[in-house]
């Protein structure tokens, strides 16, 4: 489902993200595909350093449909940016991708708290946070990290995920599983 950030797949992810409806939710914009791999070669290359952590979400046959990142990482923390191609939008990619990427954050990485900054008006990257049952509204929470964003007027929402939040809903479901194995 993610893979390692890789060159090769630059032509199928551009051609995804030039979309209208995909291209103004993108934090790493490229206006041309050699800008693109410029921007994929830098990601790879800022990834080695430790400044960030990006992956390439895949369908079930391989192909790639987006990325899911995790920038500006310090003192274990980083800001989650996502995006898909339209043709695989409510398709339940994004869910599966992000708990993926959480797997390996929390339980690989030692990160321990991921953020996202979302645009008022992005409705859709909205309620997929709102959806996530361990995702905490942290525009009051983390006021400071909430007003550096907005500094310039009140763009973003903010929410976070804390990796003890993420771990104990983890093992619910695990818990979940087995008592329903027992009863079947």
């Amino acid at each position: 489902m993610l893979k390692k950030r890789e060159l090769t797949d630059c032509h199928a992810l551009y051609d995804l993200m030039i979309d209208p409806a995909v291209f103004p939710f993108v934090r790493q914009k490229a206006y041309s595909y050699d800008e693109f791999v410029f921007l994929t070669k830098q990601t790879i290359e800022a990834e080695e350093r430790g400044e960030l952590i990006s992956r390439t979400i895949l369908d079930e046959w391989g192909n790639p449909i987006g990325t899911i990142n995790l920038f500006d990482i310090q003192h274990h923390s980083g800001f989650l940016g996502t995006w898909l191609g339209k043709p695989y939008f409510g398709k339940g990619y994004n869910s599966i991708a992000k708990d993926s990427f959480f797997d390996e954050l929390f339980f690989e990485q030692n990160i321990q708290t991921v953020f996202m900054r979302i645009r008022n008006e992005n409705v859709r990257s909205k309620k997929a946070a709102e959806k996530l049952p361990y995702c905490t509204f942290a525009n009051e929470v983390r006021s400071d990290i909430y007003n550096q964003l907005n500094q310039n007027g009140k763009i973003y929402d903010l929410y976070q995920i804390e990796k003890d939040h993420y771990h104990l809903h983890f093992m619910r479901q695990e818990q979940l599983f087995a008592e329903e194995a027992k009863e079947a």
